[in-house]
């Protein structure tokens, strides 16, 4: 029988292969790529834990030891909608959705995570809005939360959800009340109600516009009435005849045929006769 070749590998050459497989193995772990709108905070196994007092990670690659840890963080602008039931000043059940724009800050990610953690919405942000809501509706009725107050409202709930979270290292960017659900009896009443102050409106604004037009018309029938009266006072008997002589002059030196009669008239002005 022929003997079987063995395969024979150079001294040395094993420690080398099993060498490159470790620095493969560190390479990989010691790398690590963040994406846009992300930032790392870097834990230090050796180190402390986590890195609050240097900056997070930007984006790109960076070369970290494998013994350590990066835990990156959505750093851009997020939604956060919450449906929630709250309560009016009297009482009434109120479904209210909102929506927050929020973002961990970016400068205090380090101290985000180690006293909140990755899930600090769920710890922090809304628990504080839920309470804030509840604290802004439960001040108002549910027409004025339907109707007139919905901006102040949601000012409001953004005011003191921010004010809970500014120190817990979230920026509030804003709120949003989307739609407010109130019970169908009330809805209907409420609405039946903003009607009737709509058609009340409505006629309080053609009753002001009669009464403008109708003081309109009397100071202009005054204004008549007052210079009637100024020409009347103004045309005394010596001013007629004058008027009379002036216009018997004209007529006079017209080629029109006429007679004129002078002195004939009341209070002594000519009568024009014509042809007919």
């Amino acid at each position: 029988m022929a003997q079987q070749a063995q395969v024979q590998f150079p001294k040395g050459i094993l420690p080398i292969v099993f060498l490159g497989i470790l620095a493969l193995i560190f390479i990989s772990k010691s790398t690590v790529t963040i994406d846009a709108g992300e930032a790392g905070v870097l834990w230090k196994r050796f180190g402390g834990g986590v890195v609050t007092d240097e900056p997070p990670l930007g984006e790109g690659f960076h070369l970290v030891a494998p013994w350590n840890n990066v835990i990156v963080y959505e750093v851009r602008q997020q939604e956060l909608t919450e449906k929630m039931k709250v309560l009016s000043s009297n009482g009434l059940d109120i479904q209210l959705e909102a929506t927050a724009w929020y973002q961990p800050k970016s400068d205090q990610l380090g101290s985000l995570h180690q006293t909140k953690g990755t899930n600090y919405l769920d710890r922090v942000l809304k628990p504080a809005m839920r309470s804030a809501t509840r604290s802004v509706v439960g001040r108002y009725t549910p027409e004025q939360i339907y109707s007139s107050k919905r901006d102040a409202i949601q000012k409001e709930i953004f005011d003191e959800t921010k004010k809970i979270v500014d120190d817990q290292y979230i920026q509030l960017n804003d709120v949003l009340v989307r739609d407010v659900t109130l019970p169908v009896a009330i809805k209907d009443a409420i609405e039946r109600k903003l009607g009737q102050e709509q058609e009340s409106l409505e006629y309080e604004f053609r009753l002001e516009k009669a009464q403008k037009e109708a003081e309109k018309q009397r100071i202009e029938a005054q204004g008549k009435a007052d210079a009637n009266r100024i020409l009347s006072a103004s045309l005394t008997d010596k001013i007629l005849q004058d008027k009379g002589i002036e216009a018997t002059m004209q007529l006079s030196q017209s080629p029109n045929s006429k007679v004129i009669v002078i002195g004939s008239g009341s209070d002594g002005l000519p009568i024009i006769l014509g042809n007919n």
